[in-house]
């Protein structure tokens, strides 16, 4: 039976999440940074459309990738050289998140509501939520989002205006993950593109064992800045 959040409730263990789907574990409660926060620390992520309560998850198994595994591609190679894009790090977090709201191919809709976008916005102007943008001159072509705890980082969604301009900023996201000691990236669910580029799926019980250990890093919260590339 599925549980329901009042705002101030905690999260029931992962282990009560249902195998169909796979990892939805409770509804309800708000979207507050504070609770996003707690959410992350345990695993869980919300993922829901604007016209359903707010949806809880913790997959079994869940999809991550490891930062020594991403996998580059000759395609992406060529991209990363030759195809003019500059990157950039939590210059335009508002843009990212509307890319990333737009309909896909196919689809009409979109998961992230207007009420997503305002709490990753508030985590961001927090330091706990960033972005990576690809620009093609002064055009903004693709980019992702996730929120940082500890060493841990968490992806949420990406968007693509140009030819491999999300996985540019994959690969940039990664560099600048090396950089600041983070191993890991959960990737929350399996996708051809993201298997693609070297993530792989992992029992939820290793995951949490993963995050435990490297939410619990004193990293400072802030906003992240680094040379254009």
């Amino acid at each position: 039976m599925l549980t329901w959040l009042r705002a101030d409730d905690p999260f029931p263990p992962v282990e009560q999440a249902l195998r169909n789907p796979n990892g939805l574990l409770c509804a309800g409660g708000e979207l507050s940074p504070a609770r996003l926060l707690e959410a992350y620390r345990r695993g869980i992520f919300p993922w829901y459309s604007g016209d359903e309560p707010i949806l809880w998850w913790s997959p079994d198994p869940r999809m991550v990738l490891y930062c020594d595994e991403l996998r580059v591609s000759r395609s992406l190679a060529k991209s990363l050289r030759n195809k003019g894009y500059r990157v950039r790090l939590d210059s335009a977090f508002r843009s990212v998140l509307e890319g990333c709201a737009g309909p896909r191919r196919g689809d009409g809709g979109t998961w992230l509501s207007e009420d997503m976008r305002k709490a990753y916005f508030a985590l961001h102007r927090a330091g706990h939520a960033h972005c990576v943008e690809t620009w093609r001159g002064d055009e903004l072509v693709g980019g992702l989002y996730g929120v940082a705890l500890g060493r841990m980082f968490y992806g949420e969604s990406m968007f693509s205006r140009a030819t491999d301009a999300s996985k540019v900023a994959l690969a940039a996201l990664v560099g600048a993950l090396r950089e600041r000691d983070f191993p890991l990236i959960d990737c929350q669910m399996r996708t051809p593109l993201l298997a693609s580029l070297g993530a792989r799926e992992i029992p939820r019980r290793a995951f949490l064992r993963r995050v435990e250990a490297l939410v619990n890093y004193a990293e400072p919260a802030g906003y992240w800045r680094s040379e254009e590339t």
